[in-house]
């Protein structure tokens, strides 16, 4: 089993980083962090860590920072990045810390379930052990090599569906349609038509609310499972 740590500012997008590594065979969720000083806290303590799912924008310091200070520390456990930072300057900073992977938000599941299934197979790859040849050592390169995640269906915008996932990620409880317009700046229309992609996909919960007319009004809130 590899031994996962969740590094996110935002308890609630940490919960369901979590729930997806839980759903990817092979992997566990050791422990949740939230912070930086909460992040070395955990490396330290946690007595068997394979890998950390580290957000890069942090209350207290930068992710490539605990890179950084875990290098210092001589603590090796293997990083993949989860971030919105999309600059090419902190993603070549993290090639240069050693990160073995950089996942962009927003993300599916099967984006991430991507990354964690090529990590498993260069963790099969490297416990052979021995010597390499030049095919082997491609081999252990290449097993990084995870295809990217499956874009959106024709006519929808990655930003629009940020907008909507997120909405419902802070949310208390269940949003309709019309309260997520309102709230994105958004159609009616066009929160309907993402709400139910996200429903779909089994990332959002449909519930019912009856009113005196006897209509059902559909509402939508993150599953935090999916």
């Amino acid at each position: 089993m590899i031994e996962v740590l969740v590094v996110d500012d935002d308890t609630r997008v940490a919960r369901v980083n979590a729930a997806y590594v839980e759903k990817v065979p092979g992997f566990h969720v050791a422990g949740e962090a939230h912070s930086a000083l909460e992040a070395l806290a955990a490396v330290e303590r946690l007595p068997r860590l394979d890998l950390i799912l580290l957000d890069h924008y942090l209350p207290d310091r930068t992710g490539l920072e605990v890179v950084g200070e875990m290098r210092r520390r001589g603590l090796q456990t293997d990083v993949i990045m989860v971030t919105a930072a999309r600059d090419v300057s902190t993603v070549q900073a993290a090639m240069r810390q050693g990160a073995l992977q950089y996942l962009v938000k927003p993300f599916a599941f099967a984006g991430l379930r991507a990354k964690l299934e090529a990590y498993a197979q260069l963790r099969r790859t490297l416990d052979g052990g021995g010597e390499a040849e030049q095919a082997e050592v491609d081999r252990i390169f290449g097993a990084l090599s995870a295809p990217s995640e499956p874009g959106l269906p024709k006519g929808h915008s990655p930003t629009t569906a940020e907008l909507v996932r997120q909405c419902l990620l802070k949310a208390d409880g269940p949003l309709s349609a019309q309260e997520i317009a309102e709230r994105t700046g958004v159609s009616r229309q066009t929160a309907q038509r993402y709400l139910k992609l996200l429903e779909r996909t089994g990332r959002a919960v449909l519930t019912l609310k009856y009113g005196e007319a006897g209509r059902p009004e559909h509402r939508y809130a993150w599953a935090t499972r999916a």
